[in-house]
């Protein structure tokens, strides 16, 4: 402080996390804390991870700071200027790199902008026609494409399947909306019973779009909503090594699923 004092720098010192090695001299270390070179960090977070996930993984890393660890989801989302906004797939799965002891509110607050600038332009970018009615809708499906895709490439044809079948009217039938409606109950089996017990969520039992997005959809997931496969497919079944089968009629669709189950079961 009195070195800052003598060559008038007082005022330059940047708060943060500074890493001194051996043989510093009081000299480096002004530059340091006026040139702002502090030590950086990152938080990952995944494409598919929920908004319960992305605040265990703020909460368990060692550089951030938790402000917002006492907050329920609905105070973190006023807080970034979307009260009553449900936080589910609002935020960009990304690197962010941020210097240590930065707030997990911070964090958030630019992978919630992120993901409003990606979805903006994401949108502008739309296909014709598409029987997305807004933006919003565009992120619920983009958030049930992430879910369902194991092999990226196959993102925009799985989304070319689900346009399809809104365009007839029919229902998504989506697996991945069952288990997040299901929440804690799911134990990593999914049952016929599971299928038929009606939640908000339940694309088997409801029309239309879940009411809000399942998870976090990343850029090639919100790019393939919005400019999905031009196919006639109306349905798919996993193969069992992340991609799938594609098939035009129920008849077709009934026996790749008959074949692929009895794969399944010789393994």
């Amino acid at each position: 402080n009195i070195l800052a004092r003598i060559y008038g720098k007082q005022t330059q010192i940047k708060a943060g996390s500074y890493e001194l090695r051996d043989g510093a001299t009081p000299w480096t270390l002004l530059q340091k804390i006026t040139q702002g070179d502090f030590q950086m960090t990152e938080m990952v977070f995944i494409e598919g991870w929920n908004f319960g996930q992305m605040r265990a993984a703020l909460d368990g890393h060692a550089h951030v700071r938790h402000d917002t660890r006492d907050m329920t989801d609905g105070e973190i989302m006023a807080r970034l200027g979307a009260p009553g906004v449900p936080p589910e797939g609002m935020f960009f799965p990304d690197t962010y790199l941020f210097a240590k002891g930065e707030s997990d509110l911070a964090i958030l607050a630019r992978a919630h902008r992120l993901m409003n600038k990606e979805l903006e332009s994401a949108w502008e970018s739309r296909a014709p026609d598409l029987p997305l009615s807004s933006a919003r809708e565009a992120l619920v499906l983009a958030s049930i494409v992430e879910k369902e895709t194991g092999d990226a490439k196959e993102r925009p044809l799985i989304a070319g399947v689900f346009v399809n079948r809104l365009r007839r009217g029919m229902r998504l039938q989506t697996d991945p909306t069952v288990i997040y409606g299901m929440g804690e109950r799911f134990d990593g089996n999914l049952r016929r019973k599971d299928l038929e017990s009606d939640t908000p969520f339940n694309t088997y039992t409801r029309e239309g779009l879940p009411p809000h997005p399942i998870a976090m959809p990343g850029r090639a997931a919100l790019r393939a909503v919005v400019s999905p496969t031009q196919t006639d497919a109306l349905y798919f079944v996993s193969k069992g090594d992340g991609t799938h089968q594609f098939s035009r009629s129920i008849d077709d669709h009934n026996r790749a699923v008959a074949r692929y189950q009895k794969a399944a079961t010789r393994k």
